[in-house]
């Protein structure tokens, strides 16, 4: 572990120099890029320092109460527990922090709330999820935009998508997607009977723009003689190109100039555009991909939460917490829910670094 962590006071020192440089500090996208690292890896540093420092005077105190001074010895003796707990809390702090990160973490999230079986039951209830999510997100000062809504006569939602923006939106919102179960007596239930509906809820990271970068090594540029009508020089020439980008195998060509750079530059683009049309292609198919593995098929069985109004009771059923806060759950309290599906998630996370 200290290796890792001496490795990334390095990687640290060595931001701050960048960021320093003015070359970088006029580049503002790779100032932007390095200065977001830098701030990831910060927390990491400051208590790794810390340890450094707690430890030194450990091992000070240690001597110390090895020591020939008697009033020394005593004091020495005394504070030593409270060091010792300081390096141990400051190592699990470490594990943590040294805990591989989700790159979404930091995005906003797009929340999408879906009525599942149950009908009008299963609306109104996506309602009540979509106001409870909208009060938690208030309670850490993120904000809330509809993105689009489908909403019912009876005050129900069959769908609403909303974004929700704010730092560590994905963090926190991220344990919420799966189905979601209610047991109650719908308002339209004439015999008291209890019902049991569902609603799905997906959270995806916002997708960022898709960036393209076409390395010189991944293109293969042929240029020949252009065929076809054309002015002057245009067909005596090798002023046609033909750019393969090697990776995917997509092959541009262009000869409309009488200018072999023109020609390339306008086959560049092209690719280009291709490129990123690609790639929006298959984040989209990612996205979806996440959305259906989240949510299933929406059936009551395939349950992360209930929630049951005759006993005012919220049960996860992933960490098994059950909690009889009902009123406040819905009010948007999520925290100790959230914070118990983080927790598990970071011993999962040590567990199988112990173990590799």
């Amino acid at each position: 572990m200290f290796d890792r962590l001496k490795e990334v006071e390095r990687r640290y020192e060595e931001l701050e120099r960048q960021v320093a440089d003015p070359a970088v500090i006029a580049n503002r996208r790779e100032f932007a890029k390095l200065a977001k690292e830098r701030s990831q890896l910060e927390p990491t540093v400051v208590a790794w320092r810390e340890r450094q420092k707690v430890a030194e005077e450990l091992g000070e105190h240690r001597e110390l109460a090895q020591g020939k001074d008697a009033d020394l010895r005593e004091l020495a003796r005394a504070e030593l527990p409270a060091l010792e707990k300081r390096v141990e809390s400051l190592d699990e702090q470490l594990k943590q922090l040294l805990l591989p990160r989700d790159p979404n973490d930091e995005r906003n999230t797009v929340l999408e709330i879906r009525a599942g079986t149950g009908g009008d039951e299963a609306s109104l209830f996506g309602a009540e999820l979509f106001r409870m999510y909208t009060r938690f997100a208030e309670r850490q000062g993120w904000r809330v935009e509809v993105l689009s809504s489908s909403p019912t006569g009876l005050g129900g939602f069959k769908e609403v998508i909303a974004l929700v923006q704010g730092r560590g939106a994905f963090s926190r919102l991220k344990f919420e997607g799966g189905v979601h179960r209610v047991q109650r007596v719908p308002v339209t239930e004439t015999q008291g009977r209890i019902h049991t509906s569902a609603v799905t809820v997906a959270v995806l990271p916002e997708a960022e723009d898709v960036e393209v970068d076409i390395a010189d090594k991944d293109l293969r540029v042929d240029v020949y003689r252009s065929s076809g009508p054309g002015g002057q020089s245009v067909n005596t020439t090798d002023s046609a190109v033909r750019v393969t980008h090697l990776p995917t195998g997509l092959v541009v060509t262009c000869q409309d100039e009488k200018s072999q750079h023109k020609n390339k530059a306008k086959a560049l683009k092209v690719l280009r555009a291709r490129l990123l049309d690609r790639a929006h292609a298959e984040q989209q198919a990612k996205i979806a991909a996440n959305r259906k593995a989240m949510v299933g098929s929406g059936d009551r069985s395939e349950k992360i939460r209930t929630y049951n109004f005759p006993q005012t009771r919220v049960t996860d059923h992933r960490v098994n917490i059950t909690l009889h806060q009902l009123d406040r759950v819905l009010d948007g309290d999520l925290d100790t829910i959230v914070d118990a599906l983080a927790t598990r998630q970071q011993e999962e996370q040590l567990k199988s670094g112990d173990e590799a």
